[in-house]
């Protein structure tokens, strides 16, 4: 318990748990899924379960993703102190953590029911293969893109017991979204990743990066809205929508020189406008039960 203690710092400074922004770009289009599935507010139980989980599989990730970039890492002056690539947290003991957390994160999906469990060997599925995506897929923040989209089928099935096309829908809709975040933090990195060859969309699409945001960001947000055409949010989710909307333009204004700074930014902030959108249809739906 004393080794544990001591070595606190390190296991949280491993899962990122200073940096929230993270585990919130999974949790509000989640939160968002679990309010459309059950036509508002789901109830404590689901909404504890999927935010706690949110926050476990997150901080998974980050032992998984750490160990697996260990020899990149070292190379690049953002992640070269991480504490598996220093050396301070070794592989095993950040894979032991990985493991405990991911289990606490299984022991809440198995208070849903049995859909959601087998839904949650996918989302794992897809989350180990991450890391090794960046050797091989050009566009690895389209596989980022799945991992961190598929709390929305798992919401539905926790209150549907199904995966409508809706959930797909979404899911498709919110892995644009993280295209454009992604986008802007691998240029933060731009430089690194080439000289030790590791693949971004970044690099990928050249030029064309910041345009190419532009239109993933325009892609989420549409992909979003046309649901509430058909079912009506109401007021409060367009209003949303324009806030994002501006959201974005301020985004593009911070990534169009292409600095790191300025990159880096927009990429933290983007939690902000998933907030934005979630808030929408939380409050769309509020208004619909009120009236």
């Amino acid at each position: 318990m004393v080794a544990v203690k001591q070595r606190l710092p390190l296991y949280l400074d491993l899962i990122r748990w200073n940096r929230p922004a993270g585990w919130l770009l999974l949790l509000w289009p989640t939160l968002g899924a679990l309010w459309i599935a059950a036509g508002g507010f789901p109830g404590w139980h689901l909404l504890l379960v999927f935010t706690l989980g949110t926050i476990l599989m997150r901080s998974a990730g980050c032992c998984i993703n750490d160990v697996a970039d260990r020899e990149f890492d070292r190379h690049v002056k953002r992640t070269a102190q991480r504490p598996v690539t220093s050396g301070k947290v070794g592989v095993k003991e950040a894979l032991a953590l990985g493991a405990v957390l991911a289990l606490a994160a299984f022991a809440l999906v198995l208070t849903t029911n049995v859909d959601t469990v087998a839904w949650s060997f996918a989302a794992l599925a897809v989350t180990l293969a991450y890391p090794y995506a960046k050797r091989f897929v050009s566009m690895p923040q389209a596989v980022l893109g799945v991992a961190f989209s598929f709390g929305i089928p798992m919401a539905f099935s926790a209150v549907t017991r199904e995966v409508p096309w809706l959930a797909w829908w979404l899911l498709l809709g919110n892995l644009f979204w993280v295209l454009a975040y992604d986008t802007e933090y691998a240029m933060v990195d731009r430089d690194d990743d080439l000289r030790i060859g590791m693949k971004t969309s970044a690099i990928t699409l050249g030029r064309w990066d910041v345009p190419a945001i532009g239109a993933f960001y325009l892609i989420y947000l549409l992909f979003w809205a046309w649901p509430s055409v058909k079912w009506s949010y109401g007021a409060p989710y367009w209003i949303a929508t324009g806030v994002a909307l501006a959201q974005v333009v301020w985004h593009l204004t911070l990534i169009r020189d292409r600095s790191r700074e300025g990159c880096f930014r927009a990429f933290r902030v983007n939690h902000w406008l998933g907030f934005t959108v979630f808030a929408g249809i939380a409050l769309s739906y509020a208004v619909k039960v009120a009236g």
